[in-house]
């Protein structure tokens, strides 16, 4: 995996603890450790990376996947355990950690999600575990240049920060520190419909113009972002929705450059995979299980 750029927190970022928890009851210990997962939806791989920026306390995670710096910027971040939002801002002036979600999960534990891109939880709102809380970006404060990922913490209430920063669980095990690559199980129970939409999938901007299906396993989506020139392939299933079972693929080629492809045992689907494509043709496809679709050359203006 890449190396990440991060910023250096100072004592400031203890502010976001006092002005966070301003007028909450700090329970006096921690209660039972929530049954966190990982912060993505079922079935994806991500790398996590505790050692890699001097910013970092113990225990504190950097993920990311994807094999370029932005690969993963706009992918879906959802909520590790169910809770209630206890921050939803952007915090980039005070302390660095940009667009800031944290979630308080009762008995004295709290996840933290931080440089998103967008967040798309208010503060208040209760949230289910697998739950879209928001998207990876790179926001910080003013002049720190960071590549995306999304910065993962888990704290308790019990003490002071930093040393109430907590090792990181997900599906019943420890992190394994300093790096690990982890598939998530978040959310990972079934059911008859796909909760994610290829444009949520996707993000701002981005609107599906073709699509086709892959009988009825699922369908596979093209969008372009007409504001950067940006086409994005998911595929979306239909069947199996939530089990991680088979494989699901998409897939995106722009003219002259090498395909780009992203394929798992996904619960829920499969990219997105972005590329600038102004003006160039691409080809684009995907596929679930044995359904497959191809798309020729075309798309081009």
């Amino acid at each position: 995996m890449r190396k990440r750029r991060m910023l250096v927190l100072t004592v400031a970022v203890g502010g976001v603890v006092a002005m966070t928890y301003a007028g909450i009851g700090v329970a006096n210990a921690a209660g039972v450790r929530p049954a966190f997962q990982l912060p993505f939806p079922c079935g994806q791989t991500w790398n996590g990376d505790s050692d890699n920026s001097s910013a970092h306390r113990s225990w504190e995670i950097d993920f990311n996947r994807g094999s370029t710096a932005d690969a993963d910027y706009g992918d879906t971040v959802v909520a590790s355990a169910a809770g209630t939002v206890l921050t939803s801002a952007n915090q980039g002036s005070a302390n660095g950690y940009g667009n800031l979600i944290v979630i308080d999960h009762g008995g004295g534990w709290r996840s933290y999600y931080a440089h998103l891109s967008k967040r798309s939880v208010s503060q208040g709102a209760h949230v289910a575990q697998g739950q879209k809380i928001g998207e990876v970006g790179n926001t910080s404060k003013p002049g720190n240049n960071i590549s995306p990922h999304l910065h993962y913490e888990v704290r308790t209430t019990d003490t002071s920060y930093p040393s109430n920063i907590q090792r990181a669980y997900f599906n019943g095990t420890v992190f394994g520190y300093p790096n690990q690559t982890l598939r998530s199980n978040n959310s990972c129970s079934g059911g008859s419909t796909n909760p994610y939409t290829a444009t949520e999938i996707c993000g701002d901007g981005y609107q599906v113009i073709d699509q086709a299906a892959l009988g009825t396993a699922g369908r596979v989506y093209l969008l372009y972002n007409a504001s950067n020139g940006r086409n994005c392939v998911t595929t979306v299933k239909q069947t199996g929705i939530g089990s991680a079972t088979g494989t699901t693929t998409a897939y995106l080629e722009v003219k002259g450059k090498a395909r780009t492809t992203d394929s798992g045992a996904y619960g829920y689907y499969a990219g997105p995979v972005r590329a600038a494509a102004e003006n160039t043709c691409v080809k684009w496809g995907g596929a679930v299980g044995s359904n497959s679709y191809d798309s020729p050359s075309e798309h081009c203006g």
